[in-house]
Parts: C-alpha cells; sequence; structure tokens
C-alpha cells in the first residue's frame, strides 16, 4: 500500500521514524515533506497528503504536526479523508477497522519515536471490516458520517 506522510516543522523530527516505520510494515512511503525544521504552516502540508489520497496516489496517510490537533482538524475538512489523532494502539487499528479512518495524526511534541512506530504499525495493519458479512452496523454508521460529509441530514 502507497502511505503519504506530511509534517510541519514540529512533527520534523518523528517524520524519519514514521517513515521507516511504515517501510518495515511492508508498504510504501511517499514523502511530501517539510524536510526541515524551520517554520511551515501544518495546513500546506495537510492538504498535499489529502489530495494524494483524494487523487488515488496513496490509500492512506500519516500527518505529524506538533499536537497531532491541527493537521486533524485540517485534516477532517477535506472530503473524503477521515482523519484521528491516536495516541494508542487500540484507537489507531480501531478507528480503521469500524471508521474506515485513512489518516492517522500523532503529535510530534506528544508522541515519541516508540510509540510512534507501534502507531504507525497498528494502523496500517488494520482494515476496515464495514464490507464483511458482519460488518453491516459498522458500514451503517460510515455511511452515516459520509451523508453528514455531503450535507444530508441522518436525523
Amino acid at each position: 500500500m502507497k502511505v503519504a506522510v506530511a509534517c510541519d516543522h514540529a512533527g520534523f523530527p518523528l517524520k524519519d521514524v514514521v517513515i521507516a516505520s511504515v517501510k518495515a510494515a511492508g508498504h510504501e512511503p511517499i514523502d511530501l515533506g517539510t524536510n526541515s525544521n524551520s517554520p511551515v504552516d501544518f495546513p500546506d502540508y495537510t492538504e498535499k497528503l489529502g489530495h494524494a489520497i483524494q487523487n488515488n496516489e496513496a490509500e492512506r496517510g500519516i500527518l505529524v504536526c506538533g499536537s497531532g490537533v491541527g493537521a486533524c482538524m485540517a485534516a477532517n475538512k477535506m472530503k473524503g479523508i477521515y482523519a484521528s489523532i491516536c495516541h494508542d494502539t487500540y484507537s489507531a487499528a480501531q478507528g480503521v477497522m469500524h471508521d474506515d479512518m485513512n489518516v492517522l495524526c500523532l503529535g510530534g511534541r506528544v508522541v515519541g519515536p516508540e510509540l510512534a512506530i507501534v502507531l504507525v504499525k497498528a494502523f496500517l495493519a488494520a482494515r476496515y471490516l464495514g464490507n464483511d458479512p458482519d460488518g453491516k452496523r459498522l458500514a451503517r454508521r460510515v455511511d452515516k458520517i459520509r451523508k453528514i460529509e455531503n450535507g444530508e441530514s441522518i436525523l
């Protein structure tokens, strides 16, 4: 699987660990920058990553900013991008399995290298279960998220 990886300056120190973790999991990272710790704006790199997924250049993405919050907020404004901050392996995997999450957001000032490695591994090893025979309740919920995204009422 191709995995887009992007960060701002605060996430830059963790980027190499994330890229190495993607490779170690048997996937192909696409490095979208930034490439130094010089100050940049996280929405610029979030948008690059979102476009890579929207244009089918990557199936999933990993964003790293200082806290993970800003990048997550920006990513979720993009159609077809379903991002979440995760600080534990359960959420990193369950977000994919139950909610069809396609972008993992990490806080470079919150998550250390060892935790980042296991979070990336859990995120990439998981697969969405809504297409399985027993996944109807999951698919129903994800469908409601997509309806909200499209401005449709679900109530």
